[in-house]
């Protein structure tokens, strides 16, 4: 993310990566606060109590052995509830794209799944807080985050990835890099090297969206952490995401979301209560 948007950063319930790149802290019946878009990821594994936890604008209900993955520069909010939970975060560079990294962002682990992860969370806190900073002391807390995401990508594993998946995977990393840039699907298409019906089938077969519904979705998703998170103006956001014409950027959002970018704004800073509009069209 540019420094024109992570102007974001406030304090937050959650804690930086430390000296090895590997942060522990606890979550415990926490004040509301607006969403925030950190620059690592965050391991959420609740342990006891209830309570809402709200990612990209979703509210996801938690229960002991619920666990939430975290990307960095989604937006992330706590509600005023009382759920209490172990976290742990850490830097990007310990998940990068090629490793066993999996896609799914939220388990409810039980029995011995919940055990072993329970286990392995505590003894990352246990060891951060213990030694002092180390070569030897970082690379065991790398080696346990390590651990814990093999078991993670265990626990996601299905069946091998078809030619789609691995075509709408490479899409969804051009995407990342690019939605601000182009919005045009042609585009796209020709830097994966194959042609747009190719790449719409490969979107409708993961995710039963066209590949143009896929590029509009992560636009609007764009649009809404900026104006939820930062102190953009409505005007700054649609320039960032390639609108020169604040109408133009008005008129695609509404369309996409359902309200203006400033009633957005307004419910986004509200208390978490599920999930918040968006994406409205279930065709083009």
């Amino acid at each position: 993310m540019s420094s024109a948007v992570t102007r974001q950063e406030t304090a937050t319930t959650f804690r930086p990566p430390g000296w090895a790149g590997v942060g522990t802290c606890a979550l415990d019946a926490t004040s509301a606060q607006p969403p925030v878009r950190l620059p690592y990821h965050v391991l959420v594994l609740a342990t006891a109590g209830h309570g809402t936890v709200e990612v990209d604008f979703f509210g996801h209900a938690c229960r002991p052995g619920t666990l939430l993955w975290i990307r960095p520069g989604q937006a992330l909010r706590v509600g005023r509830n009382g759920l209490i939970a172990s976290v742990v975060t850490f830097e990007p560079r310990f998940a990068e794209q090629g490793d066993e990294v999996p896609l799914q962002n939220r388990w409810q682990l039980r029995g011995e799944d919940e055990d072993a992860v329970i286990s392995e969370f505590t003894q990352l806190a246990v060891d951060s807080e213990r030694h002092a900073p180390s070569s030897v002391a970082a690379d065991l807390l790398r080696h346990q985050l390590r651990v814990l995401l093999l078991r993670l990508a265990l626990l996601s594993s299905g069946s091998p990835a078809g030619p789609e998946s691995r075509t709408y995977t490479r899409f969804r990393g051009l995407l990342e890099a690019g939605h601000s840039h182009s919005r045009r699907v042609e585009d796209y298409a020709e830097e994966l090297g194959c042609s747009v019906r190719t790449l719409t089938r490969a979107c409708l077969s993961v995710t039963g969206r066209t590949a143009k519904q896929v590029v509009d979705d992560r636009v609007s998703l764009e649009a809404r952490r900026l104006l939820a998170c930062t102190p953009l103006s409505v005007a700054e956001v649609g320039r960032h995401l390639g609108f020169p014409e604040p109408t133009n950027f008005g008129r695609f959002f509404h369309r996409e979301v359902g309200m203006s970018p400033g009633q957005f704004r307004a419910e986004a800073s509200g208390e978490p209560r599920g999930i918040i509009p968006a994406q409205r069209r279930s065709s083009d």
